[in-house]
């Protein structure tokens, strides 16, 4: 681990820092004229210091859900800056979350063919994992994350007073995301995590920096190795695969990190089903995750439809099924799947409940 104030990223564009900061009118200011915003609804709402430091004629507010994480958005953010007199050497704020990120590191990418930007995440994901690794992703024609760019950032600033505004399922959606990290790499942290997870619920901002911090470092590390996801960093996939389509299936009631989280569990499942690990670790894995799982199953009439999400993944391989699955804790591996009617059964036994243990 590492103390929280700063954390060095080094990308294939530039380094950049990760600052672990107070939101206050110093952080803002230190922004000019040539900065345009791209702030989240409900933060620009809720934080009217935002108002106050930034003119709206240099802000773009846009409602973070997943119908907004599309071409048709980015294409007005562009016209909006073009309108506002934007140049190649004007620089992008981004202030939200994750889908708030996906759009200003989209367009960022792509006008001007790639101008500078800053990104200030205000959601336990966006500040425990999307926050670093480059990546951008926009939904295209009913596939989540078709569309993307690798385009990093030039500053990241973490205020921890963000957290205090956020719902408790949005908590929970961010935990999804550290757990995952923490299984990945089997994190010494693991235990101390699930232990405080009630404590981390009533208080956020009083318990989450060393997890947090714990978390991107986690991140970090593999994204030197393998900024654009083609080796190593596919183990981040983890739980992904599955909890994509759990997202798509529910028309995204379930959120990310929750679906994450059962997306997870039904890896461990099916690696259990699949012989890849046994029933002691198959518990162990469930008694690091079951308290942030939700009692949510793809209803029976639908998972002829979840499949075909599965099927549709980006990450897959000719006919195969590419998932992320458990061998022990600190194991995870990418398993081509080429059996579809065994993987059917086995998602068919786990969203029933007739588990196999």
């Amino acid at each position: 681990m590492f103390e929280l104030d700063s954390l060095k990223v080094k990308s294939y564009r530039r380094e950049y820092m990760v600052n672990f900061a107070s939101l206050n009118s110093n952080l803002l200011d230190s922004y000019d004229e040539n900065t345009c915003v791209i702030v989240d609804s409900n933060i620009h709402r809720i934080y009217p210091l935002i108002k106050q430091c930034f003119s709206s004629s240099k802000t773009y507010v846009i409602e973070a859900n997943e119908q907004t994480k599309t071409l048709k958005t980015c294409e007005q953010v562009i016209s909006f800056l073009i309108s506002a007199g934007f140049k190649r050497n004007h620089k992008l704020l981004a202030i939200g979350g994750g889908i708030t990120q996906d759009v200003t590191a989209f367009v960022a990418s792509v006008v001007y063919r790639g101008v500078e930007w800053e990104f200030m995440p205000t959601t336990l994901l966006a500040q425990a994992d999307s926050c670093i690794g480059s990546k951008s992703s926009i939904n295209f024609l009913n596939t989540k994350n078709a569309i993307g760019t690798f385009y990093p950032p030039s500053r990241i600033s973490c205020c921890p007073e963000f957290l205090e505004t956020l719902s408790i399922d949005d908590i929970k959606s961010g935990i999804g995301e550290i757990l995952h990290y923490y299984l990945i790499e089997n994190s010494e942290l693991i235990t101390r995590f699930v232990d405080d997870y009630h404590d981390i619920l009533s208080n956020p901002v009083g318990h989450l920096s060393q997890y947090i911090a714990e978390s991107l470092r986690i991140k970090r590390d593999m994204v030197e190795k393998d900024e654009f996801d083609e080796n190593e960093r596919r183990v981040f996939n983890y739980g992904h695969t599955f909890g994509h389509a759990i997202e798509a299936i529910s028309d995204y009631r379930v959120p990310h990190g929750l679906a994450v989280t059962i997306g997870m569990d039904l890896a461990n499942y099916i690696s259990f089903r699949k012989g890849f690990i046994n029933k002691k670790q198959y518990e162990e894995l469930y008694s690091a995750i079951k308290m942030n799982l939700i009692d949510y199953r793809v209803p029976l009439g639908l998972e002829e439809e979840y499949y075909s999400l599965l099927k549709k993944d980006k990450k897959n391989i000719d006919d195969c099924i590419v998932c992320v699955l458990p061998y022990d804790i600190g194991d995870i591996r990418v398993t081509k799947i080429i059996d579809h009617q065994e993987l059917k059964n086995i998602i068919h036994e786990y969203m029933v409940g007739s588990l196999c243990l």
